[in-house]
């Protein structure tokens, strides 16, 4: 039996980000060049293609683990 294996990266991309201030669809994604630190988390930092204005970057923390 084989298994589909997916990155956090390719599992982000595609999806719709909605916040307060931005909606829009991940076109990229890659983990956080800076230090940012949830606890149980790891940090991406992903490009939003917003319904309106201009393309933007937003820190999104993914829970890993049980």
């Amino acid at each position: 039996m084989s298994a589909n294996v997916y990155s956090v990266q390719d599992l982000l991309i595609g999806h719709y980000y909605r916040s307060n201030t931005v909606s829009g669809e991940i076109i990229s994604a890659e983990p956080h060049p800076h230090a940012v630190w949830y606890q149980g988390c790891e940090t991406y930092l992903v490009e939003i293609d917003p319904e309106i204005g201009r393309q933007t970057y937003r820190t999104v923390a993914v829970k890993v683990g049980a």
